[in-house]
């Protein structure tokens, strides 16, 4: 989740450039020791904490999101997302998918609207049992800690699975991935090093008229840095890194990973580079471009025109620029409206996120950190880029996006499916910017049959791919689980088969409006 969104566009929209490739071949590493403890419920270590007690909202009104459509393409979206988000317990119609391969959707055909029923998260109140998580501490390098948690490592020879978070966000963010799927994987997620509780324990740059030890000090915005972080910048190349030495030193065998947001950015670079260490990347609502100033690598030349990209100290006019924007961005109130937004369900609990956000923008560090990724390079790999290496070097690539996602749209999940067809494509209703956390049944029960498929090689179908032919086409399915005592909620996905053209979307397109109608004549 990218929490960015505060009356301004988000700083990390640009365009990409055509640039050489790099290489990198690491070989596995024996894991290093780390300092963890087990936790039946919310993971905690000792370590600093910088908590604002606020009230928690546990809903959160409608919003009407309307942007500018891009092209055909995202007029049609626009189409879609006039459907409504609330689905019911019932029966509809909707148009047939032919059963024949390659066949298209004629919105004219109707047919029952199939239901499937999922499990619900395990609920221990009610007897049903949870993986514990683990909270630890991993020491990368010389004053910098990565902290991440971990769960069901006593499941032996399965599958290990790792999750990234988005910005302004860490692992607690996978909780309910971490509590499910660790009961079947081994399972980890990390906070990117500068966000979450991986932000660093010594100011970088202190200043000698300054109080580190005060409540409102705010480290990062000295004259001189300290010599172990002369050189740092939070960049997606230093998380591309980190991930490389965690999954080498701590993790110890290739795995399947699952990035949202920034995190999806992060593992499509991570797995171009290093695809001997990926089995499969799930991107969730990946975010398709990140930073916007010229890589030193790729462009040394028009990098040299910046003074400064993102190393400490700040410079005095971005410590203002800096003071200024973070009392903004930090404030609870607009942390809160950030959560109205990228939520689509709004009945979704997100107390324990909101808190955790404020916990984080209360570090003496996150300002200045803040600061430095804004302003850090770009990557030596365009999204573009790093997924054309996930092609070429057959990388298994799943796309399970929101619909209603307000910042990254449908509109790329749909262009990275154009490039990669045979890239199964999930679209979930209602769902946002975090489906891993709005529709946790659904993420969980999609990715447990993705990750079957793959280790089957292909003998497990797909998730709702009950007949071969249906991984070719376009079609739609109601997942119902239960979310509490005699409760059932249903949760619409839509499948995006090999062989989809564009044709085929215009015509599922006509299908949401169709569904729409006799929805709301019911």
């Amino acid at each position: 989740m990218d929490l960015l969104r505060v009356g301004f566009p988000l700083p990390c929209h640009f365009s990409g450039v055509n640039f050489k490739l790099m290489e990198s071949n690491p070989s596995l590493q024996l894991p290093k020791r780390s300092i963890c403890r087990k936790n039946n419920k919310n993971s905690s270590v000792t370590k600093p904490s910088f908590r604002l007690r606020l009230p928690h909202r546990e809903s959160y009104e409608r919003d009407g999101l309307h942007e500018k459509r891009m092209g055909l393409l995202n007029l049609l979206e626009g189409l879609r997302n006039q459907e409504d988000t609330v689905m019911k317990n019932a029966t509809y119609k909707h148009p047939l998918t032919d059963s024949d391969v390659g066949s298209r959707n004629i919105p004219g055909q109707v047919d029952q609207l199939k239901k499937i029923l999922i499990a619900s998260l395990p609920d221990v109140s009610n007897g049903g049992h949870v993986s514990p998580i683990s909270s630890c501490y991993w020491e990368w390098k010389p004053k910098l800690s990565v902290y991440y948690e971990k769960s069901g490592m006593e499941n032996i020879g399965a599958p290990a699975v790792l999750f990234l978070p988005g910005f302004g966000v860490g692992a607690f963010h996978y909780e309910k991935q971490l509590k499910d799927l660790g009961r079947d994987y081994r399972v980890w997620a990390l906070d990117f090093l500068g966000q979450g509780m991986s932000l660093p324990s010594e100011d970088p740059a202190p200043s000698k008229h300054i109080d580190c030890s005060e409540p409102d000090a705010k480290w990062g915005f000295g004259s001189e840095s300290k010599p172990w972080a002369r050189d740092l910048v939070y960049s997606v190349d230093l998380w591309r890194d980190q991930v490389q030495d965690f999954i080498e030193q701590i993790i110890g065998q290739p795995v399947y990973v699952v990035g949202n947001s920034l995190g999806g950015f992060v593992a499509l670079y991570f797995a171009a580079r290093n695809p001997q260490l990926v089995k499969g990347v799930t991107l969730l609502n990946a975010t398709p471009f990140w930073g916007f100033l010229p890589n030193p690598v790729r462009s040394p030349r028009w990098s040299k025109i910046f003074p400064w990209a993102g190393t400490f100290p700040l410079p005095l006019v971005v410590q203002k620029l800096t003071e200024f924007l973070w009392q903004k961005i930090s404030e609870p109130c607009n942390i809160e409206e950030i959560l109205k937004q990228v939520y689509a369900d709004h009945s979704t609990k997100v107390d324990t996120v909101f808190s955790r956000i404020i916990d984080i923008s209360q570090h003496p560090a996150a300002a200045a950190a803040f600061a430095s990724i804004m302003f850090a390079p770009r990557g030596e790999l365009s999204f573009q880029e790093a997924l054309t290496r996930c092609e070429v070097q057959n990388v298994p690539i799943c796309l399970i996006y929101g619909k209603e996602d307000p910042w990254v749209r449908p509109i790329w999940g749909h262009r990275v499916k154009r490039q990669l067809p045979g890239a199964p494509y999930y679209e979930i209703s209602p769902a946002g910017h975090c489906p891993h956390d709005e529709v946790p049944e659904v993420v969980n029960y999609l990715l447990r049959g993705w990750i079957k498929n793959l280790e089957s090689e292909g003998s497990i179908s797909l998730p709702l791919i009950e007949d071969p032919r249906l991984g070719e086409t376009s079609f739609s399915r109601e997942l119902e689980y239960l979310i509490e005592e005699g409760t059932m909620k249903s949760v619409r996905v839509w499948f995006f088969g090999s062989k989809v053209s564009l044709w085929d979307q215009v015509s599922f397109f006509l299908e949401s409006i169709n569904f729409n109608f006799l929805f709301k004549q019911r």
